[in-house]
């Protein structure tokens, strides 16, 4: 299993981009977003890969961030969803809009994203909602307040979504910290933010 590549860019297409590791060219497929921040920057990159492997291919996938390929991971264990399809939505939903799609039932956001339908849009929440109420259905609630169940519920759908236990929560805080009378997704969006930075 490769984990990572670290090389130059030396050609990039529709979401492919050609790493140059050690003098080995690897195609990597990556998120359209990707595909231009890698064209527009100079020196070497590294890539958080998944390495798919069929019958008549080995393909490789590729992440700028290390949280987009567990969110990668997380759709591909959706049934019916394979990594094109995985790679497709990455490339035209930011994490923080899926993820507050999923929590919110917004079938309709998830529709617009194409090669997803109503029937691929509502196994997506179907799976990853349930996964998330047991992520938060086992957890502790610290505390009777509010402001604790609001925060217990925020870091509960960033782990449901792939992200430790730790750095959901401390994003979570950090996140809390900086906002009035925050909600559960205004928790969510600001601490993907503070994730994604990591």
């Amino acid at each position: 299993m490769i984990a990572y590549l670290y090389g130059e860019p030396v050609q990039t297409g529709d979401r492919w981009v050609v790493l140059d590791v050690n003098g080995i060219g690897y195609r990597v497929f990556v998120p359209q977003p990707s595909v231009q921040e890698i064209a527009g920057s100079a020196g070497k990159v590294k890539l958080f890969t998944h390495m798919a492997v069929r019958e008549d291919a080995i393909t490789l996938y590729g992440f700028l961030h290390g949280s987009e390929r567990e969110i990668f991971s997380i759709l591909i264990g959706v049934s019916g969803i394979g990594p094109q399809t995985a790679l497709n939505i990455l490339s035209q939903i930011t994490i923080g809009d899926f993820a507050m799609a999923i929590l919110s039932e917004d079938e309709k956001s998830l529709t617009r994203i194409s090669g997803i339908g109503s029937k691929s849009a509502k196994r997506l929440i179907l799976e990853l909602k349930d996964k998330m109420k047991k992520v938060r259905d086992s957890m502790p609630v610290a505390g009777a307040g509010r402001g604790d169940h609001t925060i217990n519920d925020a870091a509960s759908a960033l782990i449901s979504l792939g992200f430790a236990e730790k750095a959901s929560y401390d994003a979570v805080k950090s996140a809390a910290a900086g906002l009035k009378e925050p909600t559960v997704q205004m928790l969510i969006k600001a601490a993907l933010v503070k994730l994604k930075e990591h």
